[in-house]
């Protein structure tokens, strides 16, 4: 009896500590990421995906049917959004493992940041632009064709809901998207690093939740974002869940055969409901139940057709093009290839480059071959900076190279 009062008081302290190290080891990172290699895959299909945005973004153009959207559910802002997911995660996600949360969060709110300024200046230079062109030249429907005209009317406020990226003239939709889901992802990523499952079946009812109650973010002078980003984050998220060990886990589907039929039956599916909403005369061969499902593709909340569809060419492709594939070397595909490397700065001139390429060929030919120079013309230009910023950063890093040579001297 001496001996248990005597050291009663000792065992909830001991329960306490024995939880306390129970709780810790739940939280401790469990995720995985794939090995430092860089997958060329990415960087091809990224850079794939600003050359469709650019392409999809001529208005009115035969360019249109060179993308994606013309032949599916997904396009190149999906294929963006879910490559942002997973590359942001292979980065970051590496250095919060490594270094700790502080200094992996801070490094990714500083590329918020970076993405935020180039925003700014590119907002900044399209509206002057549109604005200066449409005066210019006397072609003021562009202003509205633009949605710019709010900045002739309320000029100060206009600006103002642009900084907080509530206002967004026709095309700049899908960089404040990229800002708002890098900007929540320091604490995602740290979920994720621990409970990768579990975040991503949470993102998945956050989609279902913003699609069944109309979730979204307002925007300015009316509406709301084109892109919800309560929806969109779905693709982010899965991104981040391939790279944290989803990819790795679910590498025995690639060995099923049964699903690469299923996948290649949706994409015909598909293909023929994008068509059909396309071509009024293919219209009537479709069952009005089935057409009223498909037709018209709700981009704006994800249709779920969006998500699947984009799933079944991931898996097709990563099915048919390992990892180490020779042609990922081959010459052709080079300019692709750079492009996905400097996806920033490529994304940014393209979406520049759209307005230019829509006011030349109104104020000139409209013609086929008209059409088809200037979009060759805005993918070499696109490609030029590429290969520009690649140079222009081998250079800076040669250069403190050799400070730091000298400074070791």
């Amino acid at each position: 009896m001496t001996d248990e009062t005597i050291h009663a008081p000792g065992r909830p302290l001991q329960v306490a500590f024995l939880l306390r190290r129970r709780l810790w080891e739940t939280i401790t990172i469990r995720s995985v990421l794939v090995k430092q290699r860089r997958d060329v895959r990415l960087d091809l299909f990224r850079g794939l995906a600003n050359w469709l945005i650019f392409l999809g973004h001529i208005p009115d153009s035969a360019l249109a049917w060179f993308t994606t959207r013309n032949y599916g559910f997904s396009d190149g802002a999906d294929l963006f959004v879910l490559i942002s997911g997973y590359t942001a995660t292979f980065v970051f996600g590496s250095m919060m493992m490594e270094r700790g949360f502080v200094i992996g969060a801070t490094r990714l709110l500083r590329r918020v940041w970076q993405l935020y300024v180039a925003h700014l200046l590119l907002f900044l230079v399209y509206l002057t632009a549109v604005h200066y062109i449409a005066h210019s030249f006397d072609d003021l429907h562009l202003m509205d064709q633009f949605n710019v005209a709010p900045l002739m009317n309320f000029p100060v406020e206009t600006l103002s809901q642009g900084l907080i990226l509530k206002f967004k003239p026709l095309n700049l939709d899908v960089l404040p998207l990229y800002i708002v889901l890098m900007a929540a992802f320091p604490v995602v990523l740290w979920f994720m690093l621990r409970w990768r499952n579990a975040v991503m079946i949470g993102s998945l009812g956050l989609y279902l939740a913003a699609r069944h109650y109309e979730l979204n973010l307002p925007s300015y002078p009316a509406g709301v974002w084109y892109f919800n980003p309560f929806a969109w984050q779905l693709l982010f998220v899965f991104g981040a869940w391939l790279a944290l060990g989803g990819a790795a886990a679910s590498r025995w589907l690639l060995s099923s055969r049964t699903l690469l039929v299923l996948s290649s039956g949706f994409l015909i599916l598909a293909l023929a409901m994008t068509l059909a909403e396309r071509i009024p005369g293919l219209r009537d061969y479709i069952p009005e139940g089935l057409a009223a499902v498909f037709i018209p593709n709700d981009k704006t909340n994800l249709g779920p057709y969006r998500v699947i569809h984009l799933a079944s060419l991931v898996f097709i492709v990563v099915s048919l093009i390992p990892i180490d594939w020779p042609g990922l070397r081959s010459p052709v595909l080079q300019p692709l290839i750079r492009c996905g490397q400097q996806s920033l700065s490529v994304f940014c001139v393209g979406l520049f480059l759209s307005f230019v390429a829509h006011f030349v060929l109104e104020s000139g030919s409209e013609g086929l071959w008209a059409q088809l120079l200037v979009g060759a013309a805005g993918l070499w230009i696109m490609t030029i900076v590429a290969y520009y910023r690649t140079w222009s950063k081998g250079v800076d890093r040669s250069q403190s190279s050799e400070q730091r040579g000298e400074a070791g001297e």
